[in-house]
């Protein structure tokens, strides 16, 4: 059944020209184990299958000079923003085919995360579509988040992929105990505000509900126009980690070294300073009118 159009989304025509990228090797092989290219073909996608060394933006871009009238990715959430980067950059919508391991970017753009086959039809006469904000970094688009710290720390190590929740305990035990380093950071706020010495920062494109724990984890909205910031102190003995969440437009990350950080769950080194800053309504996103079309915060009162 057709979910009622809302929260921004509206009927569009097909694509005539529908170009998927698809990596096998993400989230365990979903998208093999789907036969996402097979299924993909069979509606007249053009599925690339995108091998170990391939780029990814440089395959998007000739997909775009050959005449492609939408692009999208079967795969992890780090895949998805470099695509989407080139969707942005010439106008074209953009399709989130979940066939990663967490696909946070799908769940919160209200993809249903457990049917990517039915995600297909957001190419064809079942699509809608709507326009949402994307965030960057030193010009690098982002969908979902910029970590730096615990995070940005747990991401850089070999057992993240396949034990993530041991490891980023491991790592916060590290560098957020009572005898870990304080890293040399500097956020600078819009208003012109300093927040000195984060041993956390996260930095995403809209806020993370973080005062509603039914959903935490997810962001209500992707159309806010504005930065989601999350920034921890060190932990105290006795006390709960200090921090404070805000946001804003635009910050800056002031470093005397290039910054590891995590883009999406991808590990980085950034070159300080770090200029972040959001872009409202830059992509225009499309998915199968079947799906929900809202983040499970989103749909709480």
């Amino acid at each position: 059944m057709r979910h009622p159009l809302r929260h921004g989304w509206h009927s569009v025509e097909p694509a005539r020209q529908p170009v998927l990228f698809v990596n096998l090797r993400s989230g365990g092989g979903k998208a093999a184990g789907a036969r996402l290219v097979e299924r993909a073909r069979e509606r007249g996608i053009n599925a690339v299958v995108l091998r170990l060394h391939d780029d990814p933006a440089e395959l998007a871009r000739r997909a775009v000079a050959g005449g492609a009238d939408a692009l999208g990715v079967a795969g992890g959430d780090g895949s998805l923003a470099v695509v989407a980067a080139v969707a942005l950059a010439h106008g074209l919508p953009f399709v989130c085919v979940p066939a990663g391991t967490r696909n946070h970017f799908a769940l919160d753009l209200g993809v249903d995360r457990h049917d990517p086959v039915g995600s297909l039809d957001a190419f064809g006469d079942d699509a809608v579509e709507r326009s949402i904000d994307v965030a960057d970094v030193n010009g690098r688009v982002f969908l979902n988040n910029v970590s730096v710290g615990v995070y940005g720390e747990a991401v850089r190590q070999t057992a993240y992929r396949d034990a993530k929740l041991r490891t980023l305990l491991a790592t916060a035990a590290k560098v957020l105990g009572p005898s870990g380093p304080a890293p040399d950071l500097c956020v600078v706020d819009d208003l012109g505000g300093e927040h000195r010495g984060p041993a956390v920062l996260l930095v995403s494109n809209n806020p993370y509900a973080v005062d509603r724990p039914v959903a935490q984890g997810t962001r209500p909205r992707l159309d806010s126009g504005e930065l989601g910031i999350v920034a921890l102190g060190r932990l105290r003995s006795s006390a709960d980690p200090p921090g404070r969440a805000w946001s804003a437009t635009r910050i800056t990350v002031r470093g005397s070294a290039p910054v590891h950080a995590g883009i999406d769950g991808e590990a980085v080194d950034l070159a300080a300073p770090l200029e972040f800053v959001i872009r409202p309504g830059a992509l225009r996103v499309r998915i199968s009118s079947r799906h929900p079309g809202v983040s499970p915060s989103g749909r709480l009162p």
